[in-house]
């Protein structure tokens, strides 16, 4: 064998060896800093040492599985929400990746969403986002739903993180339309005093079906932006009403 090819298959093998031991060594950090996270509480303070760990996770998944985002829309964003300021994120919602993505492509605004309570307890991911302030919400009990709403709402006020909600409550099965909305989330908007973000995201249901196949293009759009001085005369009916027809007219 000529030394040259010899030197490149060394050069090789000391790279993927270098690149097994830094997954590793990752992986590790993952699951011993999950160690650290009690299960039973509800976090009132936004860890950035778990957020960093949570973000770099989802970009390496994306890349793995062959997402491709692109965001659209910015210019409202920036026309709407004071600079570095807090917001509630509304989105439709297809696919569990939905808020994975979403969270990734506007990482620099620390997302935090309210979720379903069994998400909250997914081996080491769900003990990573419960520290960056996720939380789950009881749809069945008024009186609990309004404490996650008020929970939200105060953790926007003392600048913790952005909440995003899900209006449908649920995952859209079929990807058609959207299902009826949950108006009392809009509340924690207005509790909180700053403006409504409403986003759409599409592509996300291809995932599952292209990952290791192909890529997946994933159009995440923001649609407008509902300012805190507006929502002060606004009903969560009236809220509904716009947040609707913007997702509607950009999803169909």
């Amino acid at each position: 064998m000529p030394e040259v090819v010899k030197i490149i298959l060394i050069v090789i093998g000391s790279c993927v060896g270098f690149l097994f031991s830094a997954l590793l060594t990752y992986f590790l950090v993952i699951i011993i800093s999950s160690l650290f996270v009690d299960t039973t509480k509800i976090y009132d303070k936004h860890s950035r040492y778990y957020r960093v760990l949570l973000n770099s996770f989802t970009g390496l998944m994306s890349w793995f599985m062959g997402i491709r985002m692109h965001v659209s829309g910015l210019d409202k964003f920036n026309a709407g929400v004071p600079e570095g300021g807090r917001f509630l994120l509304v989105q439709n919602h297809r696919s569990n990746f939905d808020p994975i993505l979403t969270w990734y492509a506007l990482k620099k605004h620390d997302i935090a969403f309210i979720s379903k309570e069994k998400n909250l307890h997914i081996p080491f991911f769900g003990k990573i986002i419960r520290k960056c302030c996720f939380m789950s919400i009881d749809r069945e009990n008024a009186r609990e739903a309004l404490k996650t709403i008020i929970k939200a709402s105060e953790l926007i006020k003392d600048n913790q993180v952005s909440i995003g909600i899900y209006p449908e409550g649920t995952r859209n099965k079929e990807c058609k339309g959207l299902l009826p909305f949950h108006n009392g989330v809009f509340k924690i908007a207005q509790m909180a005093k700053v403006p409504i973000v409403i986003t759409t995201i599409c592509g996300t249901e291809n995932v599952h079906k292209n990952y290791l196949r192909r890529h997946t293009d994933i159009y995440l759009d923001i649609t407008g932006v509902i300012t805190a001085e507006e929502l002060k005369s606004m009903s969560t009916k009236d809220v509904a009403a716009i947040v609707e027809k913007q997702m509607l007219d950009r999803i169909g």
